[in-house]
């Protein structure tokens, strides 16, 4: 049999213990529930789950035990649903499934509904009288250019798959995460509240001014605006609390008024078109009185004359006369003169005024000025009116385009329905407001349109006197549309903020997620009528337009943004059925809608851009993280690709050299990491800052432990979380831990991003675990150094400091060799971090007997200088003195130990028992004072079994020797040893090699302990590895880097990667 298909004794074991762990985690076959099940149970179980298998399939009967069949996929998704819920009667009983809808009634009809709204009819002539045919064209145009670019790129967003309702919050969460998403969300959410506001101001405004002017309960507020906002306020809060508790209470007769209210609109509209037609040439109806060419207010008709005493008891009080009233004319003008008179010429032009200016004809300052500061009843201008303004109070009338995309999950056929109902829903109502602002310009007198409130004609609404047959058409058909709309926004808007809390990105929303018992959102709703209520407050529809109209504007500049990254990205997935749009008309419709923000009301815009970056970066700091396959991500996965591009060009200069950190952290047995305050040290080290990677190295074969890989790598993200580590992790699974390590330093990173800094424990138990521990960690040390890294060993790990700690002393660097300036640079990144920041800086450096130690010391001083940095700088003298016999005993001492181990070639399990004894011998000759014991500070066993040997030998050497019954074969060994020792301990003089090298550590030793041994941290150079790889050289290299670090706490040894990273050059 060949050697490839043998099974040995370790194979079957690892195959055991695999299945086992198999059988711990769950079993593969779902049936099988009972793990005392013999053979033949499991063998007829899984001949029953076999049975089950279509016989075609019987070749991935393994694969459909974790992969579902296609059509089992096929069916989730199809039936996957993810949408607001619609707004239902929770006392009715189930209905049965509806026919899907179609264009018109779909899309088309509710887009119509919500776009027309309460500004046509109360707004729409006034913006045309102020701003003139010409800029009054511009203004709709513009608003219309708007929407109709955002439904160019909303169609594309929602034909590319199924989109659920939810209108821009979804578009815009799926396609540019859930930061730009929640943001906007909680931008749409707001605009519709204070739409539903603007609505309530609306009606009541329609009611008090045009309808039932005697229910005032502030006086006449006609005279007084503060009273009539006043009366907005009163009234608006008393419709808000009706209309909320109609949401509340009877959600099936806000579905059912929804109707009626579509009705109402198109019959107004229509009633609009033949009444203008009807008078062509004008109507006798309305007369406005005129003194000179400024426009009156509260004076009858048959009283319009300067022969009439109540005129002359207006204007001449005291028998003093105003001074325009004596030197004008008195006339009647008609108001609506038709289309046949060519009143459109006199429209033509602006006409925009200042507050308290008066509404005349021309723009001479004699007839606008108000220079007796007494206005009688001349109508005067109540706000300052621009073109930008007009812009920010017409827009609400445009917005609603979205009333489609909701109800994607109700449509036939969503793919072909959005667009074309959406575009044509547009292009209609776009057609009617352009015609509406030339019709309305030939039609009505310039100082009528421009009578905001129709005082002049007796508080009479000018588009409801237009209108065929009767004015109470209009009054009453606008007040039912309006109301509607309002009732619409108020059961839309808590729907959206529960969806919003339910997809958990914003977690101080989380109590709205919840629904009553009959599954309304009543928590929302308080919520959305507590901020109505605040709209409302304000009222004026001319304050509340322009603040929603900002909300509106972000959502749809965002929509288009989507598009075009999305489009820009050329994403695989970015497949839009709908094919008439491009990148172009995006951006020019962000464009527009940032500019029509800023122009509009530059404090507004960024009232609203505040409110989104605040909720942006709330979300992004601790939103709950979700992975939508947005834009965003594809966006920077193809800046990271430019920019790994260009770093691939060429390695960094000096000055951009920073380190880019790769942890290697040793796993224990329960695969947790091993030292969790190496993390922390990294974070310091980055400040927060740079590219962090860990990555730990798992003995064994990764087909057979690939499960607890991928859990050894969720426990050390957790580590990384939790010490606020910026980066990436990994686990390699290989059959050797040091080719393991090899292979992770030489392959890991991407392009310009690969790591140049290894960070690596020290073995601390390298003593008892024998050679494959020093081996590890010494071919690391090689393997680092042949890749041109630099390399960071901390050995006293756990006494290092938390991240959230602050501590006060010296950092001490002992600068023995160059090695590029990373030395220096690593103290300044750690004092970057605020654990570090008290410290001081003090740096070592040795002078041989040759060296000019005051020169040395001057020109470090200016070294330092050059490079910005800060600290203290001192010239240590290591005099040339003999070696002691200390040096000799010690040297000797480690070579006979490796001798001795080599010569009793042991097999690994009495190896390390043996090591134990001889490593404890070793202890009692040449412990000397120190802070750090030579054990591993995370293994609490090892420092009781100190402990416990400290004991057994003080009882030895107090009540000699100790009686114990231990076998007999413990004792052989034992003798053994002794006969090794006894025939090691002759005189042998140690190789020179060795004791050289012995001689420099222990001297080392002795000055920094002397110097820093109350320091917070030793930096100092790692001494390179042997050349000859073998056991006794690499025993000795550890035996060396242990003398040099004796008496210190907590000391970091660096080796630098062959190449400068710090300059005294800007």
């Amino acid at each position: 049999m060949p050697d490839r298909f043998q099974v040995t004794k370790a194979d079957e074991d690892t195959v055991l213990d695999y299945h086992q762990d198999e059988s711990a985690s769950g079993k593969l076959l779902g049936d099988i529930h009972d793990e005392t099940l013999d053979s033949g149970d499991i063998h007829r179980a899984e001949e029953n789950q076999k049975s089950n298998i279509d016989p075609n399939l019987y070749l991935y009967d393994d694969d459909l035990a974790t992969r579902p069949h296609i059509s089992t996929f096929i069916s989730s998704i199809a039936n996957y649903e993810n949408t607001i819920p619609a707004a239902t009667d929770p006392d009715a009983k189930p209905p049965a499934p509806s026919a899907r809808m179609g264009t018109l009634i779909g899309v088309f009809l509710p887009c119509i509904q919500n776009i027309f709204g309460v500004i046509l009819f109360i707004r729409l002539t006034w913006v045309v009288g102020t701003a003139g045919a010409i800029c009054g064209f511009l203004i709709v145009l513009t608003c219309c250019c708007v929407t109709m670019l955002t439904a160019i790129s909303m169609s594309a967003i929602a034909t590319n798959g199924v989109v659920p309702a939810g209108g821009s919050y979804f578009m815009i969460s799926r396609s540019l995460g859930p930061e730009f998403g929640g943001a906007v969300g909680m931008l749409f959410y707001t605009g519709t509240t204070l739409a539903a506001a603007m609505y309530i101001v609306g009606a009541v405004e329609i009611v008090l001014t045009y309808m039932a002017p005697w229910a005032s309960i502030f006086g006449d507020f006609t005279k007084d605006a503060d009273a009539m906002y006043n009366n907005f306020r009163v009234y608006g809060t008393i419709l808000l609390i009706f209309m909320g508790l109609i949401v509340f209470v009877g959600v099936k007769f806000v579905n059912k008024f929804a109707t009626v209210a579509l009705a109402c609109v198109i019959f107004s509209i229509i009633a609009v078109y033949v009444g203008i037609f009807d008078n062509i040439h004008g109507n006798e109806k309305l007369y406005m009185c005129v003194l000179g060419k400024r426009l009156l207010k509260d004076i009858p008709i048959d009283n319009c004359t300067k022969d009439d005493s109540f005129m002359r008891d207006i204007y001449c009080p005291n028998n003093k006369c105003d001074d325009y009233y004596l030197n004008n004319n008195v006339s009647k003008v008609k108001g609506i003169k038709g289309l046949a008179s060519g009143v459109f010429y006199d429209n033509v032009f602006p006409s925009f005024l200042e507050k308290g200016q008066f509404i005349s004809y021309g723009h001479d300052s004699v007839d606008i000025e108000n220079i007796g500061n007494e206005s009688y009843n001349q109508i005067m201008a109540d706000i300052t009116t621009t073109f930008t303004l007009l812009i920010g109070i017409f827009f609400p009338s445009v917005t609603g385009i979205m009333a489609g995309s909701n109800r994607s999950g109700d449509l036939a056929d969503a793919q072909k329905s959005i667009p074309i109902g959406t575009i044509c829903a547009i292009l209609t109502t776009s057609t009617v407001y352009l015609s509406s602002v030339l019709f309305f310009a030939g039609t009505v007198d310039n100082l009528l349109l421009r009578d905001k409130f129709g005082q002049s004609i007796g508080g009479k609404l000018v588009v409801a006197n237009i209108a065929w047959p009767n004015q109470w058409v209009i009054l009453i058909g606008s007040f039912l549309s309006t109301l509607g709309a309002g009732l619409q926004s108020l059961t839309g808007a808590p729907r959206l903020l529960q969806a919003i809390a339910r997809d958990e990105i914003i977690p101080f929303l989380a109590p709205f997620a919840k629904s009553s018992k009959r599954g309304e959102p009543t928590r929302a709703l308080l919520l959305t009528i507590v901020i109505c209520q605040c709209g409302i407050l304000l009222g004026n529809v001319d304050l509340l337009a322009p603040l929603l109209s900002m909300f509106f504007l972000m959502c749809y500049g965002f929509v288009n943004l989507a598009c075009a990254v999305q489009t820009l990205l050329r994403t695989p997935n970015w497949r839009p059925r709908f094919k008439y749009y491009h990148w172009s008309l995006s951006l020019i419709g962000l464009t527009l809608c940032i500019s029509v923000m800023i122009m509009t009301s530059w404090y507004f815009a960024l009232l609203a851009m505040g409110m989104a970056v605040v909720i942006y970066k709330y979300i992004e700091y601790r939103g709950a993280e979700k992975e939508w396959g947005d834009g965003i991500r594809g966006m920077a996965l193809t800046a990271a690709r430019f920019s790994l591009l260009r770093l691939e060009e060429g390695p960094p200069h000096t000055k951009n050299w920073r380190p880019q950190i790769l942890v290697l952290s040793k796993l224990n047995d329960n695969f947790l990491p091993k030292y969790r305050k190496i993390f922390s040290f990294a974070t310091q080290l980055k400040a927060g800052k740079g590219l962090t990677i860990c990555v730990s190295v798992l003995k064994g074969d990764h087909t057979k432990i690939a499960n607890k890989a991928v859990d050894a790598k969720s426990t050390l993200r957790k580590y990384m979380i939790d010490e606020k580590v910026k980066g990436f992790c990994d686990i390699l699974v290989a059959q050797q831990i040091g080719e393991g390590l090899s292979s992770v330093i030489q392959t890991i990173g991407l392009g310009g991003m690969k790591p140049n800094t290894v960070i690596i424990g020290w073995p601390y138990s390298w003593r008892q675990e024998g050679r494959n521990s020093w081996r590890t960690f010494i071919q690391t040390v090689r393997t680092v150094d042949a890749c041109h890294m630099a390399l960071m060993v901390p050995k006293g790990i756990n006494f290092y400091p938390e991240s959230n700690h602050k501590i006060g002393g010296n950092i001490d660097i002992w600068w023995i060799v160059h090695d590029g300036g990373l030395l220096m640079l690593l103290p300044f990144l750690l004092k970057q971090h605020r654990t570090w920041r008290n410290c001081k800086l003090r740096i070592f450096t040795v002078a041989q007997i040759e060296d000019n130690s005051i020169q040395m010391k001057k020109d470090l001083k200016t070294f330092l200088y050059h490079l910005r940095i800060e600290a203290d700088v001192e010239v240590v003298e290591m005099n040339n003195s003999d070696i002691s016999a200390y040096t000799y005993e010690r040297t000797l001492m480690m070579e006979q130990r490796n001798q001795m181990l080599r010569a009793l070639g042991l097999n690994k399990k009495e190896n390390s028992k043996v090591v134990q004894t001889i490593v404890d011998h070793h202890y009692d000759a040449t412990r000397t004072a120190s802070k750090v014991r030579f054990a591993d500070p995370t293994i609490e066993e090892t420092k009781n079994h100190e402990s416990h040997n400290d004991e057994k030998r003080n009882s030895i050497d107090s009540d000699g020797p100790e009686e114990t019954d231990a076998p007999e074969t413990t004792s052989s060994k034992d003798e053994s040893t002794e006969k090794a020792d006894s025939k090691f301990k002759s005189n042998v003089k140690p190789d020179e090699f060795n004791v050289r090298r012995m001689h420099t550590a222990i001297k080392l030793n002795e000055v920094i302990v002397e110097k820093s041994q109350d320091a917070q941290l030793v930096i100092m150079n790692l001494p390179g590895p042997p050349r000859e790889v073998r056991a006794e050289r690499e025993s000795n290299y550890m035996e060396f880097l242990e003398v040099l670090t004796e008496g210190l706490e907590k000391v970091l040894m660096v080796r630098g990667g062959g190449r400068e990273v710090i300059t005294i050059y800007s």
